[in-house]
């Protein structure tokens, strides 16, 4: 399962998809703003947001939703699920594992780690957390904060930090978006290649 960015299931995690699908996982873009809603303007993605944000008992029913949806197809081992999630969609991923969905692996990349509540006995996933040293969206005092709950939960994890990486490092689309929105985001080949394969070793590992 892949949770978009706050762009909406734009060009990127559709790509995630497929390459998911060419290293052999059943895997879908989840709609978490439902409507098929998406942008390339960074005011409408922020203004979405905020709307689902304003509810997030009704976000994570709709991932509920999906997951059950997705865990049901013939194609699915609905013992064996994993969630990726990018920039917004990092929190809603964590948020998933947080609300003790059955996730086995939780991955972010670039991810907004703020917990929709703290981390407790409910949540099973192992995490693995693909964050830039340069992302000034996302702080490393909010990674830090991250440790301290899963910690607290005691949650495997793992944080892998990249340096010369921005917000958004995964995206090939980072800096033609930063460029017409005015934000700070910046595509790290080099980054994104290494976190797609140390994300890829994860899920072999606690996906079986």
């Amino acid at each position: 399962m892949v949770a978009p960015e706050w762009w909406g299931v734009v060009d990127h995690p559709k790509s995630v998809v497929e390459r998911l699908a060419e290293a052999g996982y059943a895997a879908v873009a989840m709609d978490v703003y439902g409507e098929g809603k998406l942008t390339t303007d960074a005011a409408q993605a922020n203004m979405w947001m905020e709307q689902v944000l304003d509810d997030q008992d009704m976000l994570m029913a709709r991932c509920r939703l999906i997951l059950n949806d997705f865990s049901d197809q013939l194609s699915v081992d609905g013992d064996n699920l994993g969630a990726i999630g990018y920039c917004f969609g990092g929190k809603v991923v964590l948020d998933m594992a947080r609300e003790g969905m059955p996730l086995k692996a939780v991955a972010t990349f670039h991810g907004n780690p703020t917990p929709k509540q703290p981390a407790d006995k409910n949540f099973k996933a192992k995490v693995l957390v693909a964050h830039g040293r340069d992302d000034s969206m996302v702080s490393m005092d909010a990674i830090e904060g991250l440790k301290s709950e899963l910690d607290a939960a005691d949650v495997d994890y793992t944080i892998d930090v990249y340096d010369n990486a921005k917000h958004g490092f995964t995206n090939p689309h980072a800096d033609e978006r930063a460029a017409k929105n005015d934000v700070d985001l910046g595509y790290n080949e080099a980054a994104a290649k290494q976190s797609w394969d140390n994300m890829l070793e994860f899920m072999k590992a606690n996906l079986a």
